[in-house]
């Protein structure tokens, strides 16, 4: 397991035809075709390594059912588990894209429109798919052979991989999908070139064709080398190999919302004095922020160190940062009370702050002391993706749209426990007196996010209502309950 306690995001992705179509599974009759224009919920395919033999994979469609292969190339996609005629193999070309081999029957997959089949002997330009990542876009990046993470060293404008713990906003890296190519986009909005140097616009030295390798991913560039971290600091550019060993495999991981936390104190809580817990400073540096790591089954939240600690509940109500192993004493429900917060402990007893700055566990109700204010700071560019795809502005209008396969980029800026959200032309997100959320706001206006779910934000309006996606596509802040229409990765 990976030094940051997650394990790399599974590869998800649309394959896209020489019709520039994507592979498409309909719910009606588990039939495929190849005649979408974008990526959606159902062009997403999730690729199965067999657990015997790596180099055969199985493709799941969003259904949860298998794509399979007869022995006459008839093409299917209801198996419900893994049989023989649901076995690929991967043949890679150089331009990145795949052909796709049956390996029980040996043919190979490809067409157009409901025309698909997997019969063709040999490979030609219709058996051939591009590979579209269909992951959040925002990632921390793993060395798979120096098992550091990648981060911005903005002193030398470049691109290191020497963190045992991907930390704060520097450690953030995107994702940029362009015509069957990738770019990797630091924080401060710079393209990692292959020479090393980060250039403010993206071209051909910035693209790199993205392959696969034993369930790794390595990058190559226009001169058909591939990205590897060199030298001590590990600084990241193309190396002298036209093959990717294990020095050019990397893994994409979830990057983790990273909190400081202000009490009422106006302190920032802080581990600079030892292992306990104490709202008593000034500044935000790494001691004072937590990453926040929520439950999948209870979700409840964990708050853990630069150090690599958990926050962990211990006798008298203390709170101190020396779990190294999770359990129930480390995990916290957290109350969203507007633009302030309350954290109940595994005691049952809310989290307060006392004269001397001491968080303790010891409070039966929720007053001014049970307060704090919850800062988010390794987001200040923020993609947001539902149910039905990403938000993006609307192409004539100034409303925004949530079901979009490509996304835009939206600036995120804080205010004493609210968030100001701004778009490219600099205006700045409203929710309307008709629940419309709109983009071309001269001031800015108070939201509130709440980490409610793995993964995934709710955010509030002024008016108390959640943003959703319509069944239409279109954003409003209208929701009652941040139920799945009002879940966002970001």
């Amino acid at each position: 397991m990976p030094t940051n306690g997650n394990y790399p995001l599974k590869l998800q992705f649309g394959l896209i035809n020489y019709e520039r179509r994507y592979l498409t599974a309909e719910a009606f009759g588990f039939k495929v075709n190849a005649s979408a224009p974008s990526l959606k919920k159902k062009q997403i395919w999730t690729l199965e390594q067999d657990s015997q033999d790596p180099q055969v994979v199985y493709l799941r469609s969003h259904l949860g059912r298998y794509l399979a292969s007869d022995k006459d190339g008839k093409v299917t996609c209801e198996a419900d588990c893994c049989n023989s005629d649901c076995r690929f193999l991967i043949v890679a070309q150089s331009d990145g894209r795949w052909a796709l081999q049956s390996e029980q029957h040996l043919r190979f997959f490809g067409g157009s429109h409901d025309y698909l089949s997997c019969f063709a002997q040999v490979i030609t330009h219709a058996e051939l798919w591009t590979v579209h990542l269909a992951l959040h876009p925002q990632a921390n990046l793993l060395s798979v052979a120096r098992k550091r993470y990648a981060h911005l060293s903005e002193e030398d404008g470049e691109i290191v991989m020497d963190r045992n713990i991907p930390w704060g906003v520097a450690a953030l890296l995107t994702l940029v999908y362009l015509d069957g190519k990738y770019c990797l986009k630091t924080c401060n909005n710079r393209f990692l070139g292959n020479d090393g140097k980060l250039l403010v616009q993206s071209g051909r030295v910035t693209a790199y064709t993205l392959e696969l390798k034993s369930g790794k991913l390595a990058f190559k560039d226009c001169e058909g080398k591939y990205l590897s971290p060199m030298g001590p600091t590990g600084t990241l550019r193309s190396g002298r190999c036209s093959k990717p060993g294990k020095d050019e495999l990397f893994d994409l991981e979830e990057s983790h919302p990273q909190v400081v936390l202000i009490a009422a104190n106006g302190r920032y809580v802080s581990i600079r004095q030892g292992v306990s817990l104490s709202a008593n400073q000034e500044e935000e540096t790494d001691m004072e922020t937590f990453q926040m790591e929520i439950d999948r089954q209870t979700r409840k939240c964990l708050f853990r160190s630069s150090q690599g600690n958990y926050w962990n509940l211990v006798g008298h109500g203390g709170i101190q940062t020396t779990a190294t192993e999770t359990s129930a004493n480390n995990m916290f429900a957290v109350e969203w009370l507007g633009h302030r917060v309350a954290l109940r402990a595994n005691n049952g007893k809310y989290v307060c702050t006392k004269k001397n700055g001491q968080l303790l566990a010891v409070s039966d109700t929720v007053g001014e002391d049970e307060q704090l204010t919850l800062k988010l700071i390794n987001r200040p560019i923020l993609i947001l993706r539902g149910e039905n795809g990403f938000i993006c502005h609307h192409r004539t209008s100034n409303t925004l749209d949530a079901s979009r396969s490509i996304y835009d980029i939206f600036t995120l800026q804080f205010n004493d426990g609210f968030y100001h959200i701004k778009g490219v032309s600099g205006r700045f997100w409203y929710v309307s007196s008709s629940g419309l959320v709109c983009s071309d706001g001269d001031t800015p206006e108070d939201f509130t996010l709440e980490f409610v779910e793995h993964g995934r934000i709710a955010i509030r309006g002024r008016n108390g209502r959640y943003l959703r996606g319509d069944p239409g596509g279109t954003l409003m802040g209208d929701g009652l309950n941040p139920d799945s229409s009002a879940l966002w990765e970001y």
